[in-house]
């Protein structure tokens, strides 16, 4: 079985659970709650708060941030700086009790810099151009792109 490397720059709280391969590199941050997969690679300055969900082989690239409701299914991509939310009217010290899911299905990349809204749920081997904004699901197999992302092209099923 594959160790699981967490760099010792690196906070994961007791209570989240990774799985065997897996790296966390330096200076990220993962709060209790928290699952991860197998053989993932969480790089550097990354921040997961409680509720996230990881599957297997996910890649989360430097600078991005997980929110509580981000689900991220097997063999993701998420580019350097990519933002989610999980708050359609955020205000200071107001909290929802649930957030909106966001789901990004299984294969799907999302470019750098690409923000995506709550709730939405990106398709399977979708791919979401850098610096996108999503506003609505992502249909499998679309690429998107823009503000607001609006589908380019879909992809064959082998990409």
């Amino acid at each position: 079985m594959q160790e699981v490397y967490i760099d010792p720059r690196a906070v994961v709280e007791p209570g989240v659970t990774v799985g065997p391969g897996t790296r966390i590199w330096g200076f990220t941050h993962i709060l209790r709650g928290v699952v991860i997969g197998r053989d993932c690679n969480i790089c550097e300055h990354v921040f997961i708060e409680g509720g996230v969900i990881l599957g297997d082989r996910v890649t989360v690239k430097c600078g991005v941030q997980l929110w509580d409701g981000v689900i991220l299914e097997d063999d993701v991509f998420v580019g350097p700086n990519a933002t989610f939310t999980n708050d359609p009217y955020p205000r200071s010290r107001q909290h929802l009790k649930e957030y909106p899911k966001t789901i990004v299905r299984k294969g799907a990349s999302i470019g750098a810099n690409a923000t995506i809204l709550p709730g939405i749920i990106i398709g399977t081997n979708a791919m979401v151009g850098a610096g996108a904004v999503v506003t609505r699901d992502v249909p499998p197999n679309a690429v998107v792109v823009g503000n607001p992302a609006r589908v380019l092209r879909y992809l064959s099923e082998r990409g």
